[in-house]
């Protein structure tokens, strides 16, 4: 949230500021777009070799058992980690608005770090417009985006004079108006953000929300044209845009935009398999045609309001093929507040934050009501874990996301909010309704995380929290002040034996060829629930994900989904083949770009391998045959009895088709049902 234009700018004002006027960027942030993309950027990752964490037997570092369920302060972020993306195996890239952060770059304060995971050190970023509250997406061709922002600002946060150049740099921290910026990133050695003012956006945007599309371009919707604690009439940008910008294209009304004021930044946004964008704004929900601005509503949400500053959890569920042969998607919401469009000049710092939790898919078209949380809470993350669950961190139980102004002496030293949530929780899908949250073995954290945190995976199955910072500047005294804090979050499989297959793909594609993984009889024991050997050959899982950009209680992008496998079993000594499928044919189920694949043995994921989706470039996506998979196998050196066992089932169903000698062994094959 951001305060600046307490002081009746206009944004008439802002508007001489126009892209020409930005061409006096410094060079070493400029770079030229080469339309299709990125050439530069392309040709260094071709070059440079992927960094890997993986150990020579695929397991991480054991951690102190203690932290097992809990967390552990590794490290500083250099800057407040207000916005944090996971790049590659070593490299998570923190951004924070301009603000008088003690580490320098270039002879001003930096606002930008690379956090490098080996050893858990922030080296400074140069960026040169103002990133606050900004939004990002990756691309499919793997470079990412940071989009959008506000305002230049002076000493202490307050917004820098628009007649004296300081709108462009002139001010104690260098900063320029970033409203319109895309900044972009390739990751890896060396890497720096660039800012071309030739290939910015339409308008202003505070506050936007970003998804990568079908054919890996980003979708960029929504925010605010200047400062305010919610959206107005007069500043808000109703509107979406697509990147790479296309001849003729330009900015699209959302009707959803319009009717959901004052509560419609940073709206929630899920590319649906349908192709359809879910956008949900206030409480209102729409499917989103985004080619035509074709906006098909849903009913509105009947408990909360889940966007900022109300700051809801939300989650694309993961992703696979039901029994119904089809991939449906389902969005859960969980949390934020109960404030109606005429409460939010209130005090709401006493407003409890609510607990409910409510989903909704393209199938369904209605709302389902789903497991409550443990507590209300607001400005809490939820990430996907290759488990299947979902971890919630960070948050409050009272009050909304923001800092005060000088309108608002209600709040707690700036913030907005107060009772932090300091345990996680965990939704695991697969239980039974009434028991998908626990907390059994999940610690506390100490440091409270509440406006401005974020949250995202790590390779290893870690999760990394940090940031938090309710002030319009840097502000180490204050009752929940800036924080730098950087810890890890070990799930309870993480100090278990990881499985190591031999044979994981370094790119997969939509339909085409199945791909096989090599698993040795130590891969099999987990040790996680008692079940060894090829008696988990039921129980291993192919998993997709990508981590999303992570800001304001919202992981954009994020999703996860599980490829369907088969597999054959030689009891002889105790190894799997995993025969396992390409993604399905539909680009929208899982966009093109960089995700990470793991593979998971009862609950305990190997390391993730960072692998590209699609052809690694914006385009429409090529598509081949789906495959059918091979029957699940076994094979042994005797005879084998059939008999019932639901472990032997594989999605298509069926009973025993064969019997076979095989090169001196019998050979049955499976189709589910029986072992």
């Amino acid at each position: 949230m951001g305060r600046t234009g307490v002081y009746g700018f206009q944004h008439a004002a802002l508007l001489g500021l126009s892209i020409l006027s930005l061409s006096a960027l410094p060079s070493s942030t400029a770079t030229s777009n080469n339309g299709s993309g990125h050439g530069e950027m392309l040709t260094r990752r071709r070059l440079s070799q992927r960094a890997t964490s993986s150990t020579s037997d695929g397991q991480p570092a054991k951690v102190n058992d203690d932290y097992i369920g809990g967390f552990n302060k590794v490290g500083e972020s250099g800057v407040s980690a207000q916005m944090m993306f996971l790049g590659d195996n070593e490299r998570v890239y923190i951004l924070d608005k301009v603000e008088a952060n003690a580490m320098q770059i270039n002879g001003h304060p930096a606002w930008a770090t690379v956090y490098d995971l080996k050893t858990n050190q922030p080296e400074a970023l140069d960026i040169i417009t103002n990133t606050f509250c900004a939004g990002g997406a990756e691309l499919g061709d793997g470079v990412w985006l940071n989009v959008g922002g506000n305002l230049a600002v002076d000493a202490g946060g307050w917004m820098a004079n628009v007649s004296v150049g300081a709108q462009q740099g002139a001010n104690a921290y260098q900063d320029w108006d970033g409203g319109m910026a895309i900044r972009k990133i390739l990751p890896g050695p060396g890497a720096t953000w660039t800012d071309d003012p030739t290939d910015y956006m339409y308008s202003h945007r505070w506050y936007p929300s970003l998804i990568t599309l079908e054919d890996g371009r980003a979708f960029i919707m929504g925010g605010s044209k200047d400062g305010a604690f919610v959206n107005t009439v007069n500043l808000t940008n109703p509107t979406y845009e697509l990147y790479p910008k296309y001849e003729g294209e330009t900015n699209f009304t959302s009707p959803i935009l319009v009717d959901t004021l004052p509560a419609n930044l940073y709206p929630i946004t899920h590319l649906m398999p349908s192709g359809k964008i879910l956008v949900y704004s206030n409480r209102k929900v729409a499917l989103l045609t985004y080619q035509t601005g074709e906006e098909d509503y849903l009913p509105d949400d009947p408990y909360a309001v889940r966007t900022y500053p109300a700051s809801a959890s939300s989650a694309m569920l993961p992703l696979k093929r039901g029994d119904d042969g089809e991939w449906d998607a389902t969005v859960m919401y969980c949390g934020g507040a109960n404030i109606q469009n005429n409460e939010w000049n209130g005090t709401l710092i006493d407003v409890q934050a609510d607990k409910s939790c409510i989903k909704i898919s393209e199938k369904t078209r209605q709302w389902e009501i789903e497991d409550e949380l443990p507590e209300g809470r607001v400005m809490g993350n939820a990430i996907h874990l290759p488990d299947g669950t979902i971890l919630v961190v960070n948050g409050a139980g009272r009050g909304v996301a923001g800092y005060a102004d000088y309108t608002q002496p209600w709040g707690n030293d700036d913030s907005l909010a107060d009772d932090p949530v300091l345990t996680p929780v965990i939704y695991d899908p697969a239980r039974p309704q009434g028991s998908r949250w626990n907390r059994d073995g999940l610690k506390a954290s100490t440091i409270p995380r509440m406006y401005h945190s974020t949250a995202t995976l790590l390779p290893d199955g870690s999760v990394m929290i940090s940031g938090s910072n309710p002030h319009q500047d840097v502000a180490l005294d204050k009752f929940y002040p800036t924080e730098y804090a950087v810890e890890i979050f070990y799930p309870l499989y993480y100090n278990q034996r990881r499985p190591n297959p031999s044979g994981v793909p370094d790119r997969l594609g939509y339909g085409g060829n199945p791909f096989n993984l090599n698993f040795t009889s130590d891969d099999l024991n987990t040790g996680m629930s008692g079940s060894t050997g090829t008696d988990n050959a039921s129980k291993i899982k192919v998993v997709l994900m990508k981590t999303g950009f992570s800001t304001h209680a919202l992981n954009f992008g994020m999703r996860a989904l599980e490829l369907e496998v088969s597999y054959t079993v030689n009891t002889g000594d105790g190894s799997i083949i995993l025969h396992v499928n390409q993604l399905p044919t539909n680009p929208a189920l899982f966009p093109p770009g960089n995700a990470w694949i793991f593979t998971v043995v009862d609950g305990v994921p190997s390391l993730g391998k960072q692998i590209m989706i699609g052809s690694g470039n914006i385009e429409q996506q090529k598509t081949e045959d789906y495959q059918s998979l091979p029957p699940v196998t076994i094979v042994t050196g005797g005879a084998l009895n059939p008999k019932p066992n639901a472990a032997g089932r594989t999605i298509g169903g069926g009973s025993v088709s064969a019997v076979a000698v095989v090169a001196g062994a019998v050979v049955v094959a499976l189709f589910g049902g029986w072992l």
